[in-house]
């Protein structure tokens, strides 16, 4: 249920994870996770911590960011975005490994004087470990943290932390490498932030792995280097002992303090549905990021500002007093996209390429997103795939697609996409015998990457010269399909497809999979010819009158 006069969490909806959040005067900003998908880092703007825009993603071009052959779920991990005496700090990792011992591990800054501007070429700080995060100590140093991973199979991956000093001068760390942290018995230590207050620098790291046991975590010294102790209180936050919460998955955490001294915590959170014959959670929307109210207590702790009664002080909240002066929240998403413009709205990405000229254009058919043929569905180069986040339970989505393909080797239409194993695409096909025609092509969590044709024996027969319009509809975890050749009289395909299956948790699972659902266009041509597919637009549309509570 909508409350108006709250902040009604999340605040960013649907797939953006891993929060930092910075205050500049009277503007505040989040940079979340992309991932894989390009460009690189979301970042959105509020005045008041209620209404939120996204306003830019600055890893924009070659130079900065380039994920070429990086495996799902891997590319730009955990930003850290700061700001210090008129520049703005963006911390990354750029992931190019996953699976196995190792992961390979970019850490990168880039710097710019403004949120929009052009920001500067990344330079490499190192590779030891992931979520890096940069601290702007009150004597003028910088401090770099990030995770340590250490492959040797007789410890654990997680490490813990460490702390370096970052030298602008000579762009690089200095001195010697500090361990600080190495976690609570929950384990899996990751996602640090520093901050200091009342002589005490304070240690924020997430723990418990990013599923259902995650946890944010605690610790301070009155020195930089340690030794930390952690907060008597336990977790800061977490949802991992209240599995009836609305708001799950809570942790990875960020500081902001406003004008009038009030501190926020931004954190990751999810809202899965639970499916009607298992009960297993799913989180279609990914992880998303949510607003917390804390204070300082008598014992100079920070905890959540809650009932202090409530044996569950440290569990999130769905919904948040607003602060003195903010209005009330906007609430929906949805979009319609006629593409008369020359760019591309800033809802939409692609996947890992920093070169998207080379598979669509807004101005070869004004009016048209046209996509030229690439790779195939899950292709980890180059895909001709526009999406855009799912951000509400139930949706439905829409699009105009004028395409004729000549080959069995060219597809293009309307697909619902986590990656490459786990999809469902309405397509439009050519076969020899059939002719132009509609199909299904799915992908649900089989890490063979095996795709299943549930059409294949009976596929839709189309006019070769007439363009078609495609839908999807997913409504408590099922996908509807359906098209129409006069946009007036929608037909369904005679088959409801499984929407759950679009999530973090299937496929290899929530431990293995850190983005959320997509739905957009994409067109492929497997003869390398590149022919294209014209998309006339492209709606959005949230379904959010009865909205749905997690079960």
């Amino acid at each position: 249920m909508f409350k108006s006069d709250k902040i009604n969490n999340p605040i960013l909806p649907g797939f953006n994870p891993d929060p930092s959040i910075c205050r500049v005067g009277d503007d505040y900003y989040i940079a979340t996770s992309t991932f894989e998908w390009y460009p690189g880092v979301q970042i959105h703007h509020s005045k008041d911590l209620v209404n939120w825009q996204l306003i830019a993603r600055p890893l924009n071009r070659p130079e900065l960011l380039n994920m070429l052959g990086n495996p799902d779920s891997c590319g730009v991990w955990a930003p850290c975005l700061t700001y210090d005496d008129g520049l703005f700090y963006l911390v990354f990792t750029d992931v190019k490994r996953f699976d196995g011992n190792f992961k390979d591990t970019h850490n990168y800054i880039t710097t710019s004087d403004s949120i929009e501007g052009q920001w500067s070429v990344p330079v490499h700080v190192n590779s030891s470990g992931f979520d890096p995060s940069l601290f702007h100590d009150d004597d003028g140093r910088k401090w770099f943290l990030n995770m340590i991973w250490d492959h040797r199979p007789d410890r654990t991956f997680f490490q813990g932390i460490v702390l370096q000093e970052y030298c602008v001068s000579k762009q690089a760390l200095i001195g010697e490498r500090k361990f600080i942290f190495a976690g609570s018995e929950l384990g899996i230590t990751e996602g640090p932030h520093l901050y200091k207050k009342d002589g005490f620098y304070y240690l924020f790291t997430a723990e418990g792995g990013t599923g259902f046991n995650h946890a944010e975590t605690v610790a301070r010294s009155k020195h930089i280097e340690g030794p930390y102790e952690l907060d008597p209180n336990g977790h800061l936050l977490s949802a991992k002992d209240s599995p009836d919460n609305y708001l799950q998955r809570t942790g990875h955490a960020d500081l902001v303090e406003t004008q009038n001294g009030d501190f926020y915590l931004v954190h990751l959170c999810s809202r899965p549905l639970a499916d009607k014959q298992s009960g297993k959670k799913y989180s279609q929307m990914g992880r998303e990021s949510a607003i917390q109210k804390v204070r300082f207590n008598e014992d100079k702790w920070f905890v959540l500002d809650g009932d202090s009664t409530s044996e569950s002080i440290n569990v999130p909240q769905r919904y948040i007093d607003l602060p003195k002066g903010a209005l009330s929240q906007k609430i929906g998403n949805s979009q319609f996209d006629d593409f008369d413009s020359t760019h591309l709205p800033i809802d939409f990405q692609w996947l890992r390429t920093p070169y998207p000229q080379t598979f669509m254009s807004l101005t070869e058919r004004p009016g048209f997103l046209r996509l030229k043929g690439m790779e195939s569905v899950g292709s980890t180069f180059t895909q001709a795939l526009i999406a855009r986040r799912q951000q509400a339970h139930d949706f439905i989505a829409a699009t105009k697609v004028d395409f004729t393909p000549t080959d069995f080797q060219h597809q293009a239409g309307l697909i619902y996409y986590y990656n490459a194993s786990k999809f469902h695409y309405l397509y439009i096909g050519f076969d020899e015998k059939d002719g132009k025609y509609l199909a299904l092509m799915s992908c649900e969590g089989d890490m063979s990457l095996e795709a299943k044709f549930p059409l294949l024996q009976s596929p839709i027969r189309l006019p070769n010269d007439v363009p078609v319009y495609l839908k999807a509809a997913v409504n408590e975890g099922t996908l509807q399909f359906s098209y129409s050749l006069n946009e007036g009289s929608f037909t369904d395909i005679n088959l409801q497809l499984d929407a759950l299956v679009i999530s973090d948790e299937a496929g290899k699972g929530d431990g293995a999979n850190f983005t959320g659902a997509f739905i957009g266009m994409c067109c492929q041509d497997l003869t390398g010819m590149k022919t294209p597919a014209d998309f006339d637009f492209f709606e959005y549309q949230e379904i959010i009158a009865n909205p749905k509570k997690p079960q």
